[in-house]
C-alpha cells in the first residue's frame, strides 16, 4: 500500500526536501493518491513555479526514448480551471499541432467529491516523432490545486491495454484530511 503515496511523497520531497516515503498518518490537507505503475520508474521530476511535473516510463525506457509514458502535472493553487475547460484547451493545442487529430470523452463526474474528466486524444502521425500518439487524460479539480495524469502510447494500444489503464485511472484520487466527503484512504507503512 505504500506505493499509493509515492506521488504525494514526491510532492513533499520537492517542496520540503523530505524523504520520499510517508504513511497515511503523514497525509495532511489535499493530496493526489497515485500508484507508480508496476514495471515503471520515475525518470524525470521537476518543480517549476506553481507546477510539479513527474514522468514515469517502463523500466527499460527513458523520457528521451519511450513508447509508453505516464505524466503527472500538479498545478498548485490553480482553482479557476475545470476538467472540461482543461480538456477543451488541450484539444485546441493538440489539434493545432497535429492535423487530423481525434478526440473522445470517456467519462466525467465526481470521485471522492471532486469533479473529474477522462478523455482521449489521438494524433495519427505526430509531426515531431513521425509516430502515432494515443493519449488518455484524467483531470481532477481539487479545492487547493488542479491535477492531471496522462497515459501516452506511441502506438495504437490493444483493447486489453486500454482496459488496464482505465482501471489505473480509476485508482487515482484526490483526498483531503480536512474535509468530510473527501476522505483519504487508510494505508499502512
Amino acid at each position: 500500500m505504500l506505493l499509493k503515496l509515492k506521488i504525494f511523497c514526491f510532492v513533499i520531497s520537492l517542496l520540503l526536501l523530505a524523504a520520499p516515503f510517508c504513511s497515511s498518518a503523514e497525509l495532511k490537507d489535499e493530496n493526489l493518491i497515485q500508484n507508480i505503475p508496476s514495471g515503471y520508474k520515475i525518470d524525470f521530476q521537476a518543480k517549476k513555479g506553481n507546477m510539479i511535473l513527474m514522468e514515469m516510463v517502463p523500466q527499460n525506457q527513458t523520457v528521451q526514448d519511450w513508447t509508453e509514458m505516464v505524466t503527472t502535472n500538479i498545478y498548485l493553487g490553480l482553482k479557476n480551471v475545470t476538467p472540461e475547460s482543461y480538456q477543451e484547451k488541450m484539444q485546441q493545442l493538440w489539434g493545432a499541432s497535429c492535423k487530423g487529430s481525434e478526440f473522445a470523452s470517456v467519462t466525467k463526474g465526481k470521485e471522492n467529491g471532486y469533479p473529474f474528466a477522462i478523455w482521449m486524444q489521438v494524433c495519427t502521425l505526430n509531426p515531431s516523432t513521425g509516430k502515432p500518439e494515443y493519449t488518455w487524460f484524467k483531470a481532477i479539480k481539487g479545492n487547493d490545486s488542479f491535477y492531471v495524469v496522462q497515459k501516452a502510447f506511441k502506438f495504437n494500444p490493444s483493447g486489453k491495454q486500454i482496459t488496464q489503464w482505465m482501471q489505473y485511472f480509476r485508482s487515482i484520487i484526490v483526498c483531503d484530511t480536512r474535509l468530510k466527503g473527501h476522505s483519504c484512504p487508510k494505508t499502512a507503512r
